[in-house]
């Protein structure tokens, strides 16, 4: 039971990402054994210093991180706690809310572009600028395409992380949220100091899936422009050294490495820290 699933996780995760660790120090077209030529930090020097997206593409993903973290995670620890109070109809507003998390990104993508058309989308036309030279082209226009893009995303990540608080919330005990009542204290002192706390694991999930969705946001974007004219990602940039026209492995594996190791950075210091309180 557990040997067959931990031999899928590592064919289908841990082996390709230590090859991608050592394809990132090797120049290879993908074709051939006869192009594998090992180059050091070459692909590296390239990433850094010579391809012109990368800090742009950073950039934008660091954005996209505190995005989702300050509006994107908050939003829908809202949706839970007013849905765990019992309100009216709390299970229409769940699905409601729950739905975009069933569709996928590229849909999801396809869905907004409806919404942000600058001839027909329902944003330009309660602008009353649909079909006018006054209407914004929020995914053409590389000053705003970026945050057009995250309230898509974000559409989405408050509906997945409003489920996973609601079965954080139900599983805080009633007793300790009577007891602190009886104390005097309020419902907001309630929550962020009996509530919040008590779901420390819910906690640790919910940044670890904040942080692994911003990094790894590819599908909105490549549905929108390719990832181009303001909405450079790394995953983009990864896609396109790897699978594109030029299919240069060794420099995408080292964007792929880049990405991971940044991925990983605020993953483990909230980690080290959590487990550090909890001692």
């Amino acid at each position: 039971m557990i040997g067959i699933p931990t031999l899928i996780q590592a064919i289908l995760v841990w082996i390709p990402m230590l090859a991608s660790i050592v394809l990132s120090f090797f120049k290879w077209d993908g074709l051939g054994l006869s192009g594998f030529h090992f180059e050091g930090l070459t692909n590296y020097n390239f990433v850094f210093n010579q391809a012109p997206q990368f800090w742009p593409a950073l950039l934008h993903n660091i954005v996209w991180l505190l995005f989702l973290g300050v509006i994107g995670t908050p939003l829908g620890l809202l949706f839970a706690v007013l849905l765990d109070s019992k309100i009216r109809g709390s299970r229409i507003y769940q699905t409601v809310f729950f739905m975009p998390v069933m569709l996928s990104l590229a849909l999801i993508g396809i869905i907004w572009q409806l919404m942000y058309s600058q001839d027909n989308g329902l944003i330009n036309n309660v602008l009353g600028t649909a079909g006018t030279s006054s209407a914004v082209d929020w995914f053409g226009n590389s000053s705003v395409n970026l945050w057009a893009a995250l309230v898509a995303a974000t559409w989405r990540h408050a509906g997945y992380i409003m489920v996973l608080y609601l079965a954080g919330l139900k599983g805080v005990d009633p007793s300790i949220k009577e007891a602190a009542s009886l104390d005097g204290a309020n419902g907001r002192q309630t929550f962020f100091r009996i509530v919040f706390p008590a779901m420390a694991a819910t906690n640790v999930i919910i940044v670890v899936i904040t942080v692994i969705e911003s990094l790894r946001a590819f599908d909105i974007v490549y549905v929108i422009n390719k990832g181009s004219n303001g909405l450079e990602l790394l995953s983009v940039l990864v896609v396109q050294y790897l699978v594109g026209e030029t299919q240069v492995i060794g420099i995408g594996s080292a964007f792929a490495v880049v990405l991971l190791v940044i991925s990983l950075v605020p993953i483990v210091i909230y980690l080290s820290r959590t487990f550090r309180t909890k001692e």
